[in-house]
């Protein structure tokens, strides 16, 4: 989902604050793409791998955080938030005054929610985009799709698997914002009365591949078929901007529950391959970036 109008000689000028594992992560993915190129990458802790990482690879760094980015003023385009779901309303509460746009990779649902496959188009003139969480990149898609297929949806779950190791001190620090944003996302996007998030850190050793199952009660009334079809185009629309995005159990209904199981393998940026709730995320807001960058020209 690359923008269509970017330019090699006209990227998006971009900065990222926040140098954890998403932070790398979103640099090196903005570093492969054409229409995007990254003028800062700030942090608050000089010698941290995040500075190291991006001093490697010629990025300007300063661990002067948010003050650092609102010196460049309008030689930004855009700051991709990716420190805790705190910060992010202190970033935003400066960059609103700047008149900078934000996507926010933070589950502090400060802006619109964007899930690229579902409401692209209308989040590219927004002045700050809320990425929801890795968990509701997954698996809102699909939940849209039970919606889709059913009526007056009472009760759905969704249960969400990553690696110890690829889950940071930031989102520790923000369960809770992570399942109540992933469970207003899922209502905007899913009609249904409930929705209820779990996220399983799991600290098995190599780590597991990130893991999400969609499910509803058996009681629930699912035209079967029309899911199949709908979580099948949703699985090939996703893939053409998360790679590693794949459907490993189709709709299927069991004694008590329907449900769909989907896998996220990273491309191994900057941590392993098993870590996919990192790319889910990360490659979901460059596809947001890039689609600005087409917009603007």
């Amino acid at each position: 989902m690359h923008a269509q109008n970017g330019s090699l000689s006209d990227p998006l000028r971009v900065a990222i604050i926040g140098t954890g594992n998403i932070g790398c992560d979103l640099l090196l993915k903005v570093k492969a793409s054409p229409y995007l190129r990254c003028d800062l990458f700030a942090g608050r802790r000089a010698g941290s791998p995040g500075i190291a990482l991006a001093d490697s690879h010629l990025v300007p760094t300063t661990v002067g955080g948010i003050d650092a980015i609102a010196e460049l003023g309008d030689r930004i385009d855009l700051v991709f938030d990716a420190t805790s779901a705190r910060d992010a309303v202190h970033n935003w509460s400066i960059l609103k005054d700047l008149g900078i746009p934000v996507i926010d990779l933070t589950p502090s649902h400060l802006g619109k929610f964007c899930v690229p496959a579902l409401n692209l188009e209308q989040c590219l003139t927004e002045p700050n985009v809320s990425m929801v969480t890795c968990g509701g990149q997954a698996a809102v898609p699909i939940a849209h799709c039970f919606g889709e297929a059913s009526e007056n949806l009472g009760y759905l779950e969704i249960a969400t698997a990553s690696s110890s190791a690829s889950v940071g001190p930031a989102t520790r620090a923000n369960i809770d914002e992570y399942a109540f944003t992933t469970q207003q996302a899922t209502h905007e996007f899913c009609r249904v009365d409930t929705a209820k998030t779990i996220l399983i850190i799991n600290p098995a050793e190599p780590g597991i591949v990130m893991r999400n199952t969609i499910s509803v009660p058996a009681s629930e009334k699912v035209d079967m078929e029309a899911l199949r079809v709908a979580v099948d185009k949703m699985e090939k629309l996703i893939n053409s901007y998360v790679p590693g995005y794949r459907v490993v159990v189709p709709p299927v209904s069991t004694g008590d529950r329907t449900m769909v199981t989907i896998e996220v393998e990273g491309l191994g940026d900057w941590l392993p391959r098993y870590a996919g709730n990192l790319d889910v995320i990360t490659c979901a807001a460059v596809a947001v970036a890039e689609g600005r960058a087409g917009a603007r020209r």
